[in-house]
């Protein structure tokens, strides 16, 4: 089993920046990806970032140039550094990850709201 404990978030208004993070804790070595999904009232959860143990990335386009997920070297935690927020992206967000065996696990979520 994988933990996953969330923390940031919040209210900033319209362009400006918020920094997420998760760590993870548990059966680390079967973690293979580890990223963030937001859903908002009355829409789907969607992936936001995603970074694999070899680095890779993957961003949804609505996000590209103003986020940024990153990891650090034993690939227990991740930020999400958010610029340029805009109102759209006021959502949930969730720290998930997804093991070698294609198990996936949750962080309880994060609120941010983008307003004026």
């Amino acid at each position: 089993q994988v933990q996953l404990v969330e923390s940031g978030g919040g209210l900033v208004q319209p362009g400006g920046s918020l920094r997420l993070s998760c760590a993870a804790s548990g059966r680390l070595f079967s973690i293979y990806t580890m990223g963030w999904y937001r859903q908002a009232p009355g829409k789907e959860r969607e992936l936001v970032a995603e970074v694999t143990r070899s680095d890779h990335t993957n961003y949804a386009d609505s996000v590209k140039g103003r986020f940024t997920i990153s990891s650090n070297s034993a690939k227990t935690s991740i930020n999400l550094q958010m610029n340029s927020l805009e109102p759209e992206d006021t959502a949930v967000y969730y720290c998930s990850c997804r093991t070698y065996g294609m198990e996936e696990y949750w962080g309880q979520g994060t609120q941010v709201t983008v307003s004026s």
